[in-house]
């Protein structure tokens, strides 16, 4: 029994959450929410793997299979614009999403 569409998008929301607060698990879980469209995002694989790339750095290994498997459907200039986006996340402390 999965959970209902509020509930997804509850859940989504509480990962933005956590990620403003350095939490690499939700980091690790909006990478899959841009990635896959769960939780109610749109499916974002810049977005993803800029998600995977900062819970990998942190030590999430899960997250280094997922960033490359999603990498394979990406051109280099989107893999730029994903490592760009980790990079600003974690230089200027801008927790957009």
């Amino acid at each position: 029994m999965g959970i209902g569409q509020k509930g997804a998008r509850f859940l989504s929301e509480s990962r933005v959450e956590d990620a403003s607060a350095d939490n690499s698990t939700a980091w690790f879980d909006l990478g899959i929410c841009y990635s896959s469209g769960t939780g109610g995002a749109m499916i974002d694989l810049v977005e993803a793997h800029k998600w995977f790339n900062l819970a990998a750095m942190s030590g999430v290994e899960e997250a280094q299979a997922w960033r490359a498997e999603i990498a394979c459907d990406m051109t280099p200039r989107q893999i730029a614009d994903a490592q760009k986006a980790a990079r600003a996340f974690l230089q200027t402390g801008v927790r957009a999403h």
